[in-house]
């Protein structure tokens, strides 16, 4: 990431609330031996006047000096794209950094200005290969990571109860605050109530009249929340594959949430596994979850998709890459189970593995 911050550039940081950004910006500024860093917050309401005023002499004058300017929650800032496009092309040896815990408007915002001006990177809550276990400490806290997930302050906890206490904030403080801030919104018992019913809907097929039904309200409205709950890096979504047969099903979505701890905190329920009906849900939610964290970082490009038939015959999760399908079961018991031949015989090359509590390590990490 270093790397990529240069005079004459943007590098911006995204991620959810409560994941890092801060601390990871603190890290990089402490690398930057010898360099002037002139760092400030998007909430200060003076930085806000300066950064979105669109005149090249206050924000030359606001710069001069520094090497780099450091902008932490930039989506606060109005029309920061267009700003930061008149600073980075007027003042070339300077270069910016920014951190957001949206890409709604940053991406919006920030990204078409700063075409070939800028690049990105996204982080989540810890992946697996970030937390420092080995082999037997990844089994022995698996239990865990599924049930209270891989958020920093969760993972640092020391007992369920201080784990508990930090999902309930992020849920009922910085989730909400930051969806609701997005365009303005008031409803947050509308998003509490549509999280629950995709965290009850994990590894099925979503219909998104279904929901609006549920909820009351019209289908755009639901599409509107879907759109903001991911560009706030609480769900994403897959759509299901389909090329060769008719009686493939590719219309209605998946969703996944990006913790195992937010899903478990939006339907209140921490309780161990043995007393759950959840658990084919919450394995199949981490391991999806911590292979796109994987691949991510790693910068493995690839398209992602499920696959089901309306006869029935179904693979949770298909990664498209270099024209190979590769596709993943996810099952907590290591019963026996028939991959879908109809499957492999349609799409030559392809293969399918299935990922259990034996060997998920090798999948995820």
């Amino acid at each position: 990431m270093l790397a990529a911050l240069k005079p004459g550039k943007v590098l911006g940081l995204f991620g959810a609330r409560r994941t890092g950004k801060t601390i990871l910006m603190g890290e990089i500024m402490s690398e930057m031996n010898n360099k002037k860093i002139l760092l400030v917050h998007g909430e200060n309401l003076d930085v806000s006047e300066i950064l979105s005023s669109q005149r090249s002499a206050v924000l030359k004058k606001f710069v001069s000096g520094y090497d780099f300017l450091f902008i932490d929650e930039a989506q606060k800032i109005p029309n920061i794209g267009a700003n930061l496009k008149l600073l980075v092309d007027t003042i070339s040896d300077v270069g910016v950094f920014v951190t957001g815990s949206s890409t709604f408007d940053l991406h919006r915002n920030i990204g078409e200005p700063l075409t070939g001006r800028g690049t990105y990177f996204n982080l989540f809550p810890f992946a697996q290969t970030e937390v420092r276990e080995n082999f037997l400490q990844s089994k022995e806290n698996l239990e865990d990571h599924l049930i209270y997930g891989l958020y920093p302050q969760v993972v640092l906890a020391e007992n369920s109860g201080e784990k508990i206490e930090v999902l309930e904030s992020i849920k009922n403080g910085y989730l909400l605050k930051d969806i609701l801030a997005l365009d303005n919104l008031k409803d947050s018992l509308f998003i509490i109530n549509l999280l629950r019913l995709l965290a009850f809907q994990i590894g099925n097929d979503v219909s998104l009249n279904e929901l609006a039904g549920t909820l009351r309200v019209n289908r755009k409205t639901v599409e509107r929340y879907l759109e903001l709950l991911q560009k706030c890096f609480i769900i994403f979504s897959h759509q299901g594959f389909s090329r060769n047969l008719r009686k493939e099903i590719s219309k209605s979505p998946r969703y996944y949430f990006w913790d195992n701890g937010i899903r478990n905190a939006v339907i209140a329920n921490y309780n161990r596994l043995q007393l759950r009906d959840d658990v084919g849900r919450l394995w199949e939610n981490y391991c999806i979850a911590e292979r796109l964290k994987m691949n991510h970082y790693s910068g493995k490009v690839c398209n992602y998709y499920f696959w089901r038939t309306y006869d029935q015959k179904e693979i949770d999760f298909i990664e498209e890459s270099g024209g190979t399908l590769t596709g993943f079961e996810f099952k907590w018991s290591a019963r026996k189970t028939k991959v879908p031949d109809e499957f492999l015989k349609t799409y030559e090359n392809s293969s399918v593995t299935i990922i259990t509590p034996e060997n998920y390590l090798e999948f995820i990490a």
